[in-house]
């Protein structure tokens, strides 16, 4: 079979060239490419020969896969899988495996890293500092013994809440489905508006689909405590921005730390978020550490070697 790897992956050339070797000792083809490109052209023309591709988070539309023929399989670095045109791969008997688990320690580790940040305002006052400031009469916040509400109880969020554990918070949790591994944390199940209420951060870790978009919205953030925070390591369309930042200048919430938005950075200097107060925001860094990066190679091929082995 073809294969082809339409971007680098975060991994060497010399990986590269062991995996090429490996494939070709089985009659198979890997063509890798050491550059990302997101236009519709040159995906195509990497992939139009392809039995196989392999890519990460970059959007894949009918457009691009229409000019792929002989698809069989995408084996998708990446645990979403929203930015695939999935109707289009269905109707096409195009076999679709995303990455699922490579980044759990990953992002469970950003969203606590995001709350210390917000809640001690560490962003904000290394600015200060470089700017010849002082701490003033300013005062942090302890994560220890707050309430943080996580929503989307997944490997990630079990994996945030053991975390969160460890500092010694408590948890409730709002699910699609209650599991055993969250009640064993101490977590308590509640609907989303009691979380909203309780919590003193927010911690949000659900997927992309037609029922969580826009999941929180200005009925949400208004339910929350004036110094509640918000944390999204999820997906951009789980918030509404424009409420977001609504919240934020009004002061209905005190403050949030994100990593993922309605279209992946770089963001127009007028985003709205960039211009609110109280903000810690990053470039979609959650699933992006070294470590991450050697398991998903692994798991990405494992799976392409899954799929040519069952042909």
């Amino acid at each position: 079979m073809n294969i082809s790897c339409v971007e680098p992956l975060g991994i060497s050339e010399q990986h590269f060239l062991e995996l090429q070797k490996a494939f070709a000792a089985k009659g198979h083809s890997l063509k890798y490419f050491m550059d990302r490109r997101e236009d519709g052209a040159t995906l195509a023309e990497r992939m139009k020969d392809s039995d196989i591709a392999v890519i990460s988070n970059i959007k894949l539309d009918s457009t691009v896969l229409a000019q792929c023929p002989q698809l069989k399989m995408l084996s998708v670095a990446f645990t979403g899988l929203d930015h695939i045109d999935l109707d289009y791969c269905k109707a096409h008997n195009i076999f679709v495996q995303n990455a699922a688990g490579y980044s759990t320690t990953a992002v469970s580790e950003l969203a606590v890293g995001l709350m210390i940040d917000v809640l001690r305002k560490i962003t904000e006052l290394d600015g200060t500092i470089r700017q010849g400031g002082s701490r003033g009469a300013f005062l942090g916040r302890e994560l220890r013994g707050k309430t943080v509400g996580i929503v989307g109880t997944g490997a990630i969020g079990i994996a945030t809440m053991r975390l969160l554990k460890a500092f010694g918070c408590n948890l409730l949790a709002y699910s699609r489905t209650e599991r055993d591994e969250a009640k064993a944390l101490g977590a308590e199940y509640c609907s989303l508006d009691t979380l909203m209420q309780r919590s003193d951060i927010v911690s949000l870790h659900v997927p992309m689909t037609a029922e969580t978009h826009h999941l929180v919205g200005a009925k949400e953030l208004s339910l929350m405590k004036p110094t509640a925070i918000l944390i999204n390591t999820a997906r951009g369309n789980v918030v509404d921005i424009d409420a977001l930042a609504k919240a934020l200048n009004d002061g209905t919430i005190a403050g949030t730390g994100i990593d993922v938005y309605e279209k992946e950075p770089p963001l127009a200097g007028s985003h709205p978020l960039l211009n609110a107060p109280n903000c810690v925001a990053v470039p979609h860094i959650g699933y992006a550490t070294r470590e991450a990066f050697d398991i998903r190679a692994g798991i990405v091929f494992d799976h392409v070697w899954d799929f040519i082995n069952r042909q």
